[in-house]
């Protein structure tokens, strides 16, 4: 491997347990950012020169420390009213003495602080996607652009929005607590689902499926579980996405043209994908005696999963299922899909023709 491969493969795994360790005492999202990115700079200019640090993760870390030390040195001399800096500037240097020890602590709080609060719900949306995939995936403008399908001017400012509404909502660097964490939670999974739906069916392009974007939405869902393993409705969106990601082979024609799900060559599926999502979804009933949206849409996932042909399938259940869906979280697809399986189930669980269905 490259030196470049290697520092941006230290990034993406790097990237956001330094941005949140930064965070937490700077309390500043964006500045935190900052920083992040200027060690990282420094990285891309010395490593290729020296070579890779035998700790990349304490190297970034130290440098990072400094940078932010020599930021609020220069904050608290040139700003008055920025007084709260000299207090955050004597907690840092109380923290983090000793990078090696700083790497030691569980950071699990901190990333979990991160992804609440990129995910706020004073955000819209787009900028709440965007935020996440810059602060949590490490990925750039460019490639948040290219993820969403717009110009790098609007892939920019949508962070630079993010970064000032929560500035200016003087949004906490915290885990919410109790209802409000499972409010929150909420916003929180409607981001990783946003990105992942985009993937999965593109609103725009020439790609019909974007497998690139579901994998960051994978990787962000995972992240999340297992710092929230007791939540079923993250376990479920995480199965949910496995469950779909296993079908990508199968989804697509030669010519990139959709193949529905009762039409799919089931041989092409991920069964390793399938597994593990039948597991997670194991852990998520676990959980819970009265499963949410994602939790339910994952347990129609795996009857499809579990089915060997088409024929196979049990509409009965999957009937049963949208229509929980459809009194949770109520919308014309789950109505639409709903309606379908009823008909399967009342016509003996036959395939109907490619046309009556849609799903896929």
């Amino acid at each position: 491997m490259t030196a470049s491969a290697t520092i941006e493969a230290v990034w993406r795994i790097e990237q956001p347990k330094l941005t949140a360790r930064l965070a937490r005492t700077l309390r500043d999202v964006g500045l935190a950012e900052e920083i992040a990115q200027d060690a990282f700079l420094l990285a891309l200019e010395r490593w290729p020169r020296d070579g890779i640090p035998r700790n990349p993760a304490a190297w970034l870390t130290h440098v990072a420390r400094n940078r932010a030390l020599d930021r609020l040195r220069r904050t608290t001399m040139i700003d008055g009213k920025h007084r709260q800096l000299a207090v955050d500037l004597t907690e840092l240097q109380r923290e983090m003495p000793d990078v090696e020890a700083a790497l030691d602590e569980d950071i699990d709080d901190d990333l979990l602080q991160l992804i609440f609060t990129a995910c706020h719900p004073v955000l819209p949306a787009e900028q709440r996607a965007a935020l996440a995939l810059r602060l949590l995936g490490g990925l750039s403008t460019p490639e948040i652009a290219r993820a969403f399908l717009v110009s790098e001017a609007t892939a920019a400012q949508r962070i630079v929005r993010a970064k000032r509404g929560l500035r200016d909502a003087a949004v906490p660097f915290e885990t919410p607590r109790a209802e409000e964490r499972r409010e929150r939670l909420t916003t929180v999974l409607e981001v990783v689902y946003l990105i992942f739906n985009e993937g999965y069916v593109a609103t725009a392009g020439p790609d019909w499926l974007r497998a690139d974007l579901c994998g960051e939405a994978l990787r962000l869902g995972r992240s999340l579980a297992a710092l929230v393993p007791d939540e079923p409705e993250v376990q479920g969106l995480v199965s949910l996405m496995e469950f779909n990601a296993s079908r990508f082979a199968a989804r697509t024609d030669k010519a990139g043209d959709p193949i529905l799900l009762l039409d799919q060559d089931r041989g092409r599926w991920d069964w390793s994908l399938m597994r593990s999502g039948l597991d997670g979804l194991n852990r998520a009933m676990a959980l819970t005696s009265a499963p949410g949206p994602y939790l339910l849409q994952a347990m129609i996932a795996a009857c499809h999963a579990r089915a060997v042909t088409a024929a196979d399938t049990d509409w009965i259940a999957i009937s049963a299922y949208y229509q929980a869906l459809a009194l949770s979280a109520p919308s014309p697809i789950v109505e639409i899909n709903r309606a379908v399986a009823v008909g399967m189930a009342f016509m003996g669980r036959k395939p109907v023709p490619r046309s009556a269905t849609p799903l896929n």
